[in-house]
């Protein structure tokens, strides 16, 4: 399996600087815009060893890379991290036998089989600012990050928070200010702030404790994704459902703020002075009479048909931009495309999801992708690879 990265790259957590003849960093800066997916660097263990990547987690300015093979260990790539030959790219944060990483701005957090441990990021500490232990023989004691038993860990702290026992969860995702979570029966719960409609309530109040999303009750869910200021999840027979803030088309519904973007910029570039059939200011004029087709804010779930001939298999959301990976193994993409985070070699926003054909030409199938604030992340296979693991009856 192979990870590539797309989006904003100031700090390196695409792609590393190149090293000069003399091992030494080059001192140009990162580019800043990678618009196409570009194949993320290997690591190697200290005994040089390449280490094969199994999850990758991100905040704004870095990237996480758990290697679960063997002891397992971590990497970490982007703001305040060097990539040199002694230390191969390895956290020197003590990781092995790490299981599950949740990164954010300010701290790391490690699930071990037998404690979980966040470090702050910014000290520089020798020891973890916060810690726990829990029972590996305990009923539900796996850890899927940020929750852990019991509760969640926060973005910051204090770091542990409790969950009550009923809502037996099975997986949580977290916004900038909002949580999504999904329970072992498959219903959703939201809380934290509503002002977008990224709770999917049908307001814009916030709430203080977990609420079920009852548009979606007794319809079973099978994972949550959250946003900036948007959610999804994607219900146990493959369909998408999204809520919350569209301005950027991040919902995949028509949105009048990027529709207006566009125009402006277009009228900037005169592309629209080679369309003589409609003049701007009628186009204008048109697009405000039908205003009630625009979605500025979807505070209820909304179903989306993201590709007709296929169901969802996995979905992510950035602040302000969204991916899914359909069962065929393609992966579209939608919403804020400022710094190439949508993959399709532009930096060109769109609410309408279109697929990203970089993998269709390169013979690769997708099996995951990961949103950072500007950035995505996709996990990718070669056809052949991926028929021979599915079964023998390819039907490729």
């Amino acid at each position: 399996m192979r990870w590539f990265g797309f989006g904003f790259n100031a700090f390196g957590q695409i792609c590393v600087q190149e090293k000069s003849g003399r091992g030494e960093s080059s001192s140009a800066p990162h580019q800043v815009k990678i618009s196409h997916p570009a194949e993320l660097s290997s690591h190697v263990d200290r005994s040089r060893c390449c280490l094969k990547t199994s999850q990758i987690r991100v905040s704004w300015s870095r990237r996480a890379s758990l290697h679960l093979e063997g002891d397992s260990c971590l990497s970490l790539a982007g703001f305040g991290e060097s990539v040199s030959s002694e230390d191969c790219g390895i956290s020197k944060i003590e990781s092995r036998g790490c299981k599950d990483v949740f990164i954010s701005e300010s701290h790391l957090t490690l699930a071990f089989p037998d404690r979980i441990e966040t470090w702050d990021l910014q000290k520089r500490e020798k020891s973890p600012s916060w810690s726990m232990d829990i029972k590996t023989d305990a009923e539900g004691s796996d850890v899927n990050l940020p929750l852990v038993p019991g509760g969640y860990i926060a973005l910051k702290p204090p770091f542990y928070c409790t969950l009550p026992g009923h809502l037996k969860a099975r997986s949580l995702a977290l916004g900038a200010e909002h949580a999504v979570l999904l329970t072992a029966t498959g219903a959703v719960y939201s809380w934290g702030l509503g002002s977008h409609g990224q709770l999917g309530h049908g307001g814009l109040t916030s709430e203080e404790e977990p609420r079920v999303v009852e548009a979606l009750w007794g319809m079973p869910m099978t994972h949550v994704a959250t946003g900036g200021w948007h959610s999804a999840c994607i219900s146990d027979g493959g369909d998408l459902y999204v809520w919350g803030w569209n301005e950027s088309g991040q919902l995949g519904l028509p949105s009048r703020g990027l529709r207006k973007s566009q125009q402006k910029t277009s009228q900037q570039t005169g592309e629209l002075c080679c369309d003589t059939s409609t003049p701007p200011d009628e186009k204008l004029k048109e697009e405000e009479e039908h205003e009630d087709v625009f979605i500025s804010i979807q505070a209820f779930p909304a179903l989306l048909d993201v590709s007709s001939s296929c169901e969802i298999r996995a979905v992510s959301c950035g602040s302000r931009h969204t991916a899914a990976v359909t069962t065929t193994g393609d992966l579209y993409t939608w919403g804020w495309g400022e710094y190439g985070q949508l993959g399709h070699q532009t930096v060109t926003s769109s609410d309408e999801p279109q697929r990203v054909e970089f993998f269709r030409a390169e013979q690769m199938r997708v099996l995951d992708v990961v949103c950072g604030t500007w950035n995505t992340f996709a996990a990718a296979v070669k056809e052949e690879v991926a028929c021979a693991e599915n079964s023998t009856k390819c039907t490729c």
